[in-house]
């Protein structure tokens, strides 16, 4: 009896050892992008392989699909932003987060230091560009509050995701949704010396600008493998912070098309964003949503405990 115990437990053995890795296919937020270099640090070192995974990374045709498809499950994954995720839940879309790449606002305000504003009370009378309406000008009244203006004070203008040219072209005199690791390198590459105002500094509570999502069925179904990715991500993280020359390469051989001018120095001011944990983090989607809500954005109804779910435990 041992004897066939052993046997079958052996046959057993041997066949988690030649077990098919468990597919996962991971959405982008947009094109890839050096906010990404994890995922193809993971995939090229064997992280995801490591941990039974293989991982298909697409980018979308419009950034507003990822968190519908993995809503409706035609991704397993998705990374988007925690304002989108608290937007597509306020309209009822079955979708969680359940772990994070960049733990930290990279949002600003930004001008240029030839435009003489040295702080937010010199924006008054002048003309600000933005892009998306409604959130992006919820960050601005917060940010004008703490200098005593309001919308009022300043001439609001769309420029419809133009930021940056919109700015160094002088058609406005500051920009809100301009990121801190991107678009401030693009303006100095064109001899400009940019002047940020970081969002969190200035009335506006921390949330991480992008978090991993599934759709609640997704959640359901593939628990285990959703923690085995974000187990991986983190791994990936941390071998990103310790090696950044050489990460950065993987990233350059897996994107050919990736811009020298601009997305090395991008990386490099990305890497203080990358996430320290999978743990979420209740106490910040907490008061971030709660920002939302007073402004008017999202339904006071709304259930924190609805938009995420931590896989990944701390270690004591």
């Amino acid at each position: 009896m041992k004897h066939i115990q052993w046997w079958m437990l052996g046959i057993l053995v041997g066949s988690m050892l030649r077990a098919e890795p468990a597919s996962l296919t991971v959405m982008l937020d947009w094109f890839p992008n050096p906010d990404h270099v994890p995922l193809y640090v993971a995939r090229d070192r064997g992280m995801f392989a490591e941990e039974g995974l293989r991982v298909t990374l697409q980018a979308p045709a419009d950034p507003n699909d990822p968190p519908k498809l993995a809503a409706a499950g035609k991704v397993d994954v998705a990374i988007t932003y925690q304002p989108t995720l608290t937007f597509a839940r306020n309209e009822g879309l079955p979708l969680r987060a359940f772990g994070v790449l960049v733990d930290q606002p990279l949002n600003t305000l930004m001008t240029l230091r030839e435009k003489g504003i040295q702080n937010l009370a010199d924006l008054k009378g002048k003309r600000v560009g933005y892009s998306v309406s409604g959130f992006e000008e919820v960050l601005l009244s917060a940010m004008l509050k703490k200098a005593g203006l309001s919308l009022k004070d300043v001439r609001l203008v769309n420029v419809h995701f133009n930021l940056t040219p919109a700015l160094l072209s002088g058609q406005v005199d500051a920009v809100v949704g301009a990121y801190r690791n991107y678009e401030s390198v693009v303006v100095e590459k064109q001899g400009k010396t940019p002047v940020l105002f970081p969002v969190e500094q200035y009335g506006v509570p921390l949330y991480d600008e992008l978090v991993f999502v599934a759709g609640i069925s997704t959640l359901k179904n593939r628990k285990e493998v959703l923690r085995r990715f974000v187990r991986a991500v983190q791994r990936a993280i941390d071998w990103s912070r310790a090696h950044p020359d050489s990460a950065y390469a993987i990233y350059a051989r897996a994107n050919p098309d990736a811009d020298p001018n601009i997305d090395p120095e991008a990386f490099r001011r990305t890497l203080p964003a990358f996430a320290h944990s999978q743990t979420m983090r209740p106490e910040v989607w907490k008061e971030f949503t709660r920002f939302l809500q007073k402004s008017g954005l999202v339904a006071d109804t709304l259930s924190v405990e609805g938009l995420f779910v931590s896989l990944v435990e701390e270690k004591p």
